[in-house]
């Protein structure tokens, strides 16, 4: 068994394609159209043939909506993402307009930053130390 594939909960596909490539760097990997929706992935550029992260349009059912308002409410990130030097990338995301909850924050083994993804999703990124 392995992990393939994860989901983001988005309402606008676009929206979240654009910043998530222009903002964080990922690169497109798949756009399918399937009726209204896309299948839309990205992965990142250090492992184009890793993980893909599918901009899911579901953010807008219930159960979903009710989730990620909780999850927004109590500060915790829905997804997370190893980093090599966290305070680099807090300065590069910071530089494109990005939107942290928590700055580069020392948790004894890890530091650890979370931003908003503009799509109702708190994402964090963090460096094993």
């Amino acid at each position: 068994m392995r992990i393939r594939l994860l989901s983001i909960p988005v309402a606008d596909q676009q929206k979240a394609l654009n910043f998530y490539t222009e903002k964080l760097g990922f690169i497109l990997k798949k756009d399918i159209p399937m009726g209204e929706a896309r299948w839309l992935t990205v992965v990142s550029p250090e492992e184009p043939e890793g993980p893909e992260l599918l901009l899911e349009p579901n953010a807008e059912y219930p159960a979903m909506k009710n989730l990620k308002e909780s999850l927004v409410r109590d500060n915790i990130p829905i997804a997370a993402f190893e980093v090599k030097n966290i305070k680099e990338e807090f300065n590069r995301l910071k530089e494109k307009g990005v939107n942290f909850t928590l700055e580069p924050t020392d948790f004894g083994t890890v530091l650890v930053a979370i931003f908003d993804d503009t799509c109702g999703n708190l994402i964090q990124i963090y460096q094993i130390k």
